[in-house]
Parts: structure tokens; C-alpha cells; sequence
């Protein structure tokens, strides 16, 4: 409670005497007084100042500091301040928290590294993930942005991530597609370690992103065939070989699953959580992509088709390198694949909207509402394709092979 007793000078700081139960508190008093201070002194002697003010009808404290540190003076000083700041429409108690939660980030993402950051942010995001993304967001984050791992997350300044980007350009021949990649990875971890109090900065906001050329590649029918003979027999080459047989991407195959698919319609039927443009997608299977499937080993309760661990394939990239220290072509991606499937489809006479709609390919007269509601068209012309297209893979193979075939006419 209130004490009555006067605090005019420094000297009575540890003049008035200390309560036997409770706490004292004495008011700053005199000519030269700071309006709201006063001098909390508790049974055990200790001593400090605080400020008295009212904000939206009630009255608040806030504590300035020990007697012990704080003068007089000081303290008046101090309280006058606070004082032109409740004048103002301001709240100290309020500013002081506000302060003290900035300082609690502040000394958190001190003691943050980069790398620690990064662990965190892939043990959170990667449950929502594909499998395939998750090994990209990995790489990029554990591999291509290694140079930072050691660095405290506050510290990583826009130069550092820049000087990096232009390392990843310089790597190879795609380095712009790589750094931006690594850069959009980089750029979602900041974002979500900001919102996660973790950090307070973002070096990746204001970095240029590369310029990418636009990638052309197509393998032709003579280059198709060489990459089909030189597969291993294996998940991987058989793999390749459907998405040579279908020109779907990647990861549809790589990921593929016993239970999507029907063997009787010679369909794979694609749920819209595993196909890019989330739309699901039926998919027709031609004999020789039959054949492919039916000989491959199913293991007792596991229903991906390929791979070993959880999930289907995860890594692509070794025997992609294998495989072309086989076959020595031009630089060629497995997504060129996909490209290949589709201008080797329209150099058979197939319309380019029964191309799109076989590779699932959304745009012009299949995009927008349209396309939605026309999920199950061009079934027949998407199964003729796919047998065209076979049909004609199997030629070129045996014209390879020594045969003397000729590909009959065909339209689709």
C-alpha cells in the first residue's frame, strides 16, 4: 500500500524503512517530483522504482529497475519519459513487451544455425510432400545451400545467397534451372521459419533469378532406340521403358501402384493426389506396357510397383549416369522423354488434341471448366494413340534388331 512518508532526495532511498509484511510503496514527492514514480521497498529490504500511470481507465505499473542501479535521478528521468509517452497515447507496459518478445526472437534465432533451420523446416514440411519433392527440397537444402549450414540463420546476409546462386550457375549446363530451384526451396524455408518466430530476416526476397532457356530436346526414333536396348533389366530401365511407351511423367510411373492398376482394361488409373495438374487420370496401357508390368515381381504386401525402400524410385540421377556411359547422345534429361513421346506421336498423324488429352496435358480446349467435365473424353483416341505408338516403338526396334519392317500407315 501507499506509504506517507515524503521521498525528496537520493538519501532516502535506503533512509525509508522496509515493511514487516507486504510492501511499501513511497511516491516521488516535492518540487521536483516525476509524476507516477515511486519506490517499492518489499520485508526483505530490496528496492526498486516503478511507474504509475493510467491506460484505458485503469491504472498500470511498470517496473524501471533496481534502487541498487537506478539513482534518483535516474529514475525521475526515466519515469518523465514514460510519462511523455502515456501523454502521447503510448502504453510502456505494452512497448515493453513488445520488446521483449522481439529480444526472445532475436536471442532464439541467435542461437539457430542455418542447418538447424533447414532440419526443422524438412521435418515439418515433408509429411505434405511427394516423395519426389521431398528429394529435391533435400538436395537443394543439404547439398546446394551446404556453404551456409554453419552460419547463425540471422546472420545469412542477401549477398551470401547470391554469391551461391551464381556458384550454381557456373556448376553445369542447367545451372540456372538448378539455382532457381534451390533459390524457390530457400526462399519457402525463410518464409516458414519467420512465421515460426525462428528467424527475422529474408536474404532470398530481393535475389534475381536466373534466366532459363527453354528446354527443346527431343530424342528421335533412332536415339530412342538406342536408350531402350541399353536399359538395364532392372526397376529403372523397365521404368523408362513405360514412360517411353506412354510419355507420362516421371514420377506417375516411378511412383506407380499395383492397386492403380487394372489390368483388365489395360488402364492406370491415376488418383488426382499423384498426377501434377491434381485432376485424376486414366491412363491406357498398350500390350507391350502390359507385358512390361505383368512381368514384374510383386512383393508380398508392399503395393508400389517399383522400388525398395518406402515409396516408389528415389533416385534417378545414378543410373541415369550409367546409363549414359552406355549410350553416348547429346545431353539429354528424362523429361525429354515425355517431349519425345509427344512429337513422335504427332509425326504419326495423331491430332494434337488427342496428344494432349493421352500425355494429361491441360491447356487450350482442355483447360479450365471444359476440362473438368471432360475427364473420360477421347478414351478411344487415347487408347489408339498409345497402340500406334507402341506399334511403332516395335518396329523401330526391329528394323535395329536387322529386320526388314515397314511401319504401316496410321492415324489416331
Amino acid at each position: 500500500m501507499s506509504n506517507l512518508q515524503k521521498l525528496l532526495k537520493q538519501a532516502d532511498v535506503h533512509r525509508l524503512p522496509a515493511p514487516t509484511d507486504g510492501e511499501a510503496t513511497y511516491f516521488d514527492q516535492g518540487k521536483d517530483r516525476a509524476v507516477g514514480l515511486a519506490l517499492r521497498v518489499r520485508p526483505g529490504g530490496s528496492r526498486s522504482w516503478c511507474f504509475y500511470y493510467r491506460q484505458g481507465g485503469k491504472q498500470r505499473r511498470m517496473t524501471i529497475g533496481a534502487a541498487a542501479t537506478w539513482t534518483l535521478d535516474m529514475a525521475r528521468a526515466e519515469a518523465r519519459e514514460l510519462r511523455r509517452t502515456v501523454d502521447r497515447g503510448g502504453d510502456p507496459v505494452a512497448d515493453k513487451r513488445k520488446l521483449t518478445e522481439q529480444a526472445t526472437v532475436e536471442d532464439a534465432a541467435a542461437r539457430l544455425t542455418f542447418l538447424a533451420v533447414a532440419e526443422a523446416y524438412l521435418k515439418a514440411k515433408t509429411r505434405t510432400m511427394r516423395s519426389s519433392t521431398v528429394e529435391e527440397v533435400t538436395r537443394h537444402l543439404m547439398k546446394q545451400w551446404a556453404p551456409l549450414h554453419a552460419l547463425q540463420i540471422d546472420s545469412v546476409t542477401q549477398g551470401m545467397v547470391a554469391a551461391q546462386l551464381r556458384a550454381l550457375i557456373s556448376e553445369n549446363g542447367r545451372g540456372a534451372v538448378a539455382a532457381n530451384r534451390a533459390r524457390s526451396t530457400l526462399s519457402s524455408m525463410f518464409k516458414w521459419a519467420r512465421g515460426e518466430a525462428m528467424c527475422t530476416i529474408d536474404p532470398v526476397r530481393n535475389t534475381n533469378k536466373a534466366a532459363e532457356k527453354t528446354r527443346d530436346r527431343v530424342l528421335s526414333d533412332g536415339e530412342l532406340v538406342q536408350v531402350w536396348r541399353a536399359l538395364p533389366d532392372n526397376d529403372y530401365g523397365r521404368c523408362v521403358r513405360l514412360l517411353m511407351l506412354t510419355g507420362a511423367r516421371r514420377d506417375e510411373i516411378g511412383g506407380l501402384r499395383w492397386s492403380e492398376i487394372d489390368f483388365d482394361k489395360k488402364l492406370i488409373l491415376l488418383p488426382k493426389e499423384r498426377v501434377k495438374n491434381k485432376r485424376a487420370f486414366e491412363l491406357p496401357l498398350s500390350d507391350v506396357a502390359i507385358d512390361i508390368l505383368e512381368k514384374q515381381h510383386r512383393i508380398m504386401g508392399r503395393d508400389n510397383v517399383f522400388g525398395e525402400a518406402s515409396g516408389g524410385i528415389q533416385g534417378w540421377s545414378k543410373p541415369k549416369r550409367r546409363l549414359d556411359a552406355v549410350v553416348k547422345l547429346q545431353p539429354w534429361t528424362i523429361h525429354d522423354i515425355r517431349r519425345s513421346v509427344v512429337t513422335g506421336m504427332a509425326d504419326l498423324g495423331i491430332q494434337p488434341h488427342v496428344v494432349e488429352a493421352t500425355v494429361n496435358h491441360i491447356s487450350g480446349h482442355k483447360g479450365g471448366v471444359a476440362g473438368i467435365y471432360n475427364r473420360a473424353a477421347y478414351a478411344p483416341e487415347k487408347r489408339a494413340a498409345l497402340d500406334l505408338w507402341a506399334g511403332h516403338i516395335k518396329v523401330e526396334l526391329a528394323k535395329a534388331e536387322g529386320g526388314n519392317i515397314h511401319r504401316l500407315a496410321g492415324r489416331a
